[in-house]
Formats: C-alpha cells, sequence, structure tokens
C-alpha cells in the first residue's frame, strides 16, 4: 500500500484534504509530529468531509520513530521539494511506496533532507511566478502520479 506521509503539518484544512485523497486512493495517511494544529480539530474534519472516519492514519512521535518503525527501503521513500533535481515523473513507484511531504511553510527539516538526498523529487513548474504549489494540491498530483499504472483505467 501506497502511503502519504507529512512532516510537520500546519494547516489543518490541508491534512483534512490529503486525507481525503488518500480515502479515494486507498492510501494511508501517517502524521509525524509535532503537528501545527491538534488533529480534533472541526477544520481538518470538514476538509475531509465526511470521509475522515475511513482514513488509515497512523501518527508517529517524529521522524526518527517513522524509520525505526517502518524500516523503509531506499526505493520506497519519495521526499518531495521545490528545488530536487529529479522530476516526479521520472521515478518508478513501487506499490508500497512512502510520498513524505513538509510543512505548508518551510518544507521539510534540512536534516531529513540531508539524510535522504537521493530521494528527492519535485513537481515540475512551467511559471517561475509561483515559488509552489499548495500542499494538498502537490499531494493529490504526486499519488496520481505514484498510481499511474496500479489503478483501473
Amino acid at each position: 500500500m501506497t502511503s502519504i506521509v507529512l512532516v510537520h503539518p500546519e494547516i489543518p484544512g490541508n491534512t483534512g484534504a490529503v486525507g481525503r485523497t488518500c480515502v479515494a486512493l486507498d492510501m494511508e495517511l501517517v502524521l509525524i509530529h509535532p503537528l501545527g494544529f491538534e488533529i480534533s480539530e472541526k477544520r481538518v474534519k470538514r476538509s475531509g468531509l465526511d470521509y475522515w472516519q475511513h482514513i488509515r492514519l497512523v501518527e508517529f512521535s517524529s521522524w526518527s520513530d517513522f524509520l525505526a518503525e517502518r524500516t523503509p527501503r531506499g526505493d520506497q521513500l519519495f521526499l518531495f521539494e521545490e528545488y530536487a533535481n529529479t522530476s516526479f515523473y521520472e521515478p518508478a513507484y513501487p506499490e508500497d511506496a512512502y510520498l513524505v511531504f513538509g510543512r505548508e511553510t518551510k518544507g521539510l527539516p534540512q536534516d531529513i533532507v540531508a539524510a535522504h538526498e537521493q530521494c528527492l523529487v519535485r513537481l515540475p513548474m512551467r511559471s517561475d511566478r509561483v515559488r509552489s504549489l499548495n500542499l494538498a494540491n502537490t499531494v493529490a498530483a504526486a499519488a496520481y502520479q505514484a498510481l499511474r499504472g496500479y489503478l483501473p483505467g
């Protein structure tokens, strides 16, 4: 199963929308603490609508706890950063991939990026007027790309 991993998300509405995408695509949602909100907030559930109850949600107190418990292979990790050299179109995503995204305002912590530089990918953009896309939109685009070969036509 492919998983979406949000590291220190800050905006509850984005997390709710990502959760809804996870339900639609039968993906697990992994949240890495600290979060910028309480998971029980109405804003999280409002964005996820009535789908929130169906989310396969797993929470970890830290990135190191996630790594220790899940022990992902190198070919499973895909860390999304706007400055990565590799386009998200290039990799072959395994069915058990972890698509990893950082905070809305700062991206992934530098220690995580430094430890996994070979796993960095980006969504290409045609315009230089936009620095980055909304987290929920980025996750949706990445999720569909990663599942491209596994979804029914």
